[in-house]
């Protein structure tokens, strides 16, 4: 799988020391052949670990806005540290190491596949029971916002999820959210000291993002509300004259 990010556009992933998989949208061709705009939106995970480097960094990227789905405890235990960038939290707890915990204490062994399924079904629920969240990160992104950031813990999955939707409303191709989506297996680092006691091949699978996890995602979304689509307008709140508003913002001219 290629990086489409052509040798003369800004560099897509940022390599900060205290925070990994910082990447921006910019560059996807969207509605009508426009691209995504360089330098608007970019996604990471959480922001509470940076470097005086790293800040400097996001102060020349001009960031206005962070809108963070970590839950009341994940927030509390990293805060951002730049403070001219306001936060927005959008909090959606986190559900899957708690749920892998529980099958482990029944005494059955865990597994790949365990971990595998309880991801999946993470992914469903934020059709079934997160939607609110995402429906008020695009209230913010129909406002002047920009340039913002999009992050949770590990900006994998609560975060790629939320950029899947973005760069659908923004009408660009399924395949290219796609291969977006994974780039994160290409550059986030694991947090050796997450999860401990869960066994390795399982944090090997919380350590990546899959195909079929953004799938399931789609599968719920189809389940209730017919198709991507239906949810952008009836989940999300996203009419025509929205859907109008996000192209003029965030694809170029």
């Amino acid at each position: 799988m290629s990086d489409p990010n052509p040798s003369d556009s800004p560099v897509r992933h940022l390599n900060l020391a205290g925070a990994s998989n910082f990447r921006d949208l910019g560059g996807y061709p969207g509605k009508g052949g426009r691209a995504v705009r360089w330098r608007q939106i970019f996604r990471s995970n959480h922001l509470g670990h940076l470097t005086e480097a790293d800040i400097e960094v996001l102060r020349g990227l001009r960031l206005k806005s962070a809108f963070d789905f970590r839950g009341t405890e994940e927030r509390v235990a990293a805060m951002c540290g730049v403070e001219e960038i306001a936060v927005h939290s959008l909090p959606i707890e986190p559900t899957v190491v708690a749920a892998l915990r529980a099958r482990l204490a029944t005494g059955t062994p865990l597994t790949s596949a365990d971990a595998l399924d309880v991801m999946r079904d993470s992914y469903r629920s934020y059709v079934s029971h997160n939607t609110p969240s995402f429906r008020a990160l695009f209230a913010h992104l129909l406002e002047d916002r920009a340039p913002l950031v999009i992050h949770c813990t590990a900006g994998k999955d609560r975060t790629g999820f939320a950029c899947a939707l973005i760069l659908h409303a923004l009408g660009v191709a399924d395949e290219l959210i796609a291969e977006d989506y994974l780039l994160t297996n290409r550059f986030y680092r694991r947090d050796p000291t997450a999860s401990s006691d869960l066994p390795e091949e399982v944090k090997q699978v919380l350590a990546r993002v899959e195909a079929s996890f953004l799938a399931a995602g789609f599968e719920a979304v189809r389940a209730d509300y017919g198709d991507l689509e239906n949810y952008l307008t009836d989940g999300l709140g996203l009419g025509a004259g929205e859907r109008a508003t996000l192209e003029a913002r965030y694809l170029d001219c």
